[in-house]
Formats: C-alpha cells, structure tokens, sequence
C-alpha cells in the first residue's frame, strides 16, 4: 500500500448490514493488525449510520486484543443517540466472535462559536530534514531486524522527524518529539469523514514511541514490548492533506509499565487542525 487512494480503499468496508460492516488488514511491518487501522475502520463504520451534515468531534477508544493480521475484522455499531445538534454511535471490532476493540464517537452540526488555540511550535520545515527512507538507507546495515522491516514497508506516509536520534546511539532524549507526516499522492480533495479517517489512521504511528524517548539509553524497539491501550482524538478544523502535517507530541508520564502521550497535529499555516491522547503498555521484555 503506497498512494492515499490505496488508503482509503482499505478504510472503506464492506457493509453487511446497516450496522455491520466488514474491515480487511493490511500488514505495516508490525506482527498484529496496526492500531491506527483499526480506529480509522471503527470510525468509517460510524460515520456510515449518522446524519450526512453531522461529523465527528471526538473518539476514545480502547484496545481489548491484538488484532490477527490473516482475519477480516467486524465492526458492529450501536445508535446510542440521535440528539438536536450531537449524534452519539459505539462501535465494537471483532474477529472469531472476540471484541477486539471497543469506541465511542460523537458527532455534531457543524456551529459556530467561540475561537483560539494554542500556537505551533517553532520547528524546522519538513523540506530541511531527512525521512524515515534516509534513516533506513543510511544506517540499514546496523538496524536490528525488526526495525528495518518495519522502516522498509511500505506505508502510504512519509515520515521526517524534527529530532532526529541517531539509531546506533543510545541516548536519553526530551519528552517532546516533533513529527512531519505527509499523505502519498493525494488524488484530490476529499471529504470531511475521509479527511478524519486518515488522520485517524495515521494518529498512532509514532505517539507511544514518544513515551521511549526518556529512556533511549535502556528502552528501545528491540527490546521493550510495547502495546497501545487506549486512544483519544479530538477534531478541530479541516486538515490540508495535500501538505505535510506536523504532529507536536510529549509524554508526561510514564509509571506502572504504562507510558502516557499526548499530541497536537497542526497544518504547515498553524491551524491546530486535531489534539491526540494515548496510553500505552512499555514494558522491558522478559
């Protein structure tokens, strides 16, 4: 999977019923279905069974099991409330008759109101930095087998970090991390729900790996299990996915084998366009 549009065949499903709809997987380097896929399929699934004027402000979810990359996934979904100006909708994803994934998402009219946000920070443009392809270039041959697969698959985005950390030194590194990310050739404009599914799906790429950084010298993709527990996304304004996005990302905590995130995604102009929160198992492999 190379190209946005290949994206969102993959979050576009199959509908089973009117509450039932059927997600395939597609295999991103990791051992089990890619968390941000199956937000993204759960929330595709919502918005199939609400009002056209109505999208989503907000999802939380939480991650029940791992996802088996050779089975197709079910999403059920559930009218909790269809309300003046919100619309509520849960929506469980199963494979072999086990929840695998649970969400709730709210919807509302699109209103007008009352407006700020926080700034940007002040970062080096994307245009001045190396991606994840250089990395892999470069130091390939002193990767451990498990992170050059997952930096050789080939993924609909591009990644160029604004910190770069040398893989072979293992240094502690700040609670912030700033990631450009860029959609693969963008056919076209697109829609507001195709806009927040792939924003939903490209959330959890790099959030938890956030809540390593502190522990570089120790923690690192080889050796620590990492899991994400649950997710949260917050949608503000409109992205511009025909340009790179910067998600501003830190980690507050990190205590009982869990690690805490947090992260905001502006466009390249400072709208902040979503704010994102994540709780994740790390923990050193035993």
């Amino acid at each position: 999977m190379q190209t946005t549009q290949e994206l969102i065949d993959l979050l576009t499903l199959e509908t089973d019923n009117n509450t039932d709809f059927i997600g395939r997987n597609n295999y991103i380097g990791s051992r089990t279905v890619y968390g941000g896929q199956v937000v993204a399929q759960a929330l595709s699934a919502a918005y199939k069974t609400v009002p056209k004027e109505r999208f989503c402000h907000s999802l939380h979810s939480y991650f029940l099991l791992p996802g088996d990359l050779k089975k197709d996934i079910l999403y059920q979904v559930t009218n909790l409330r269809d309300g003046g100006s919100f619309t509520t909708r849960s929506v469980i994803a199963k494979q072999d008759n086990q929840i695998i994934f649970m969400m709730a998402a709210s919807f509302q009219l699109k209103q007008d109101g009352y407006h700020h946000q926080i700034e940007m920070p002040k970062v080096r443009l994307p245009e001045e930095l190396i991606s994840w392809e250089d990395i892999k270039n470069k130091f390939g041959n002193f990767l451990p087998n498990r992170l050059y697969t997952f930096l050789a698959t080939e993924r609909p985005l591009e990644f160029k970090p604004v910190e770069f950390d040398n893989p072979l030194k293992r240094e502690n590194q700040s609670n912030n991390w700033n990631v450009w990310v860029k959609f693969k050739h963008p056919e076209k404009e697109y829609c507001l729900p195709i806009l927040h599914q792939l924003l939903a799906y490209a959330s959890d790429y790099n959030i938890l790996s956030t809540a390593l950084r502190p522990h570089a010298e120790k923690a690192h993709f080889g050796n620590t299990q990492m899991a994400s527990i649950d997710h949260s996304i917050w949608f503000f304004r409109e992205p511009d996915i025909s340009d790179w996005i910067l998600f501003s990302m830190d980690t507050p905590n990190a205590s009982g084998a869990r690690g805490f995130t947090r992260g905001n995604v502006f466009n390249r102009n400072g709208d902040l366009i979503a704010s994102i929160t994540q709780e994740g198992l790390i923990r050193p492999k035993t």
